[in-house]
């Protein structure tokens, strides 16, 4: 998942406007933002230890909008557009982001 071995890791994150609850049969965002500064991107990837040593691999990413962005959900993907998502959280709440404002997403994978 972080970049070790041959498979494509899993080191982006995107965020979107769609509300629909998960189901793990989805494969994408419902509605993945992409405009005012909302695009997918790489993330600083790092190993974390949560209960044992590494065993949670820890993505982050810091948006600053352009202009109005709508956000409720977010998600991991092994690529810069398409690709594959690992996981995908519907945020609690909606996060309302005018132009210079920073919204900043960490996403943690626990493996035990």
């Amino acid at each position: 998942m972080g970049d070790s071995g041959s498979p494509t890791a899993f080191t982006y994150l995107a965020n979107g406007s769609g509300s629909t609850a998960f189901v793990k049969t989805q494969t994408a965002l419902v509605t993945e933002n992409t405009a005012n500064g909302s695009a997918r991107h790489a993330a600083t990837v790092s190993l974390e230890d949560t209960t044992d040593t590494d065993d949670t691999l820890r993505l982050l990413y810091q948006w600053t909008a352009t202009g109005a962005i709508t956000i409720k959900e977010a998600g991991i993907f092994n690529a810069s557009s398409a690709g594959t998502m690992l996981a995908r959280k519907v945020l609690d709440s909606t996060v309302t982001l005018a132009s210079t404002d920073t919204w900043t997403w960490t996403h943690d994978v626990v493996v035990a």
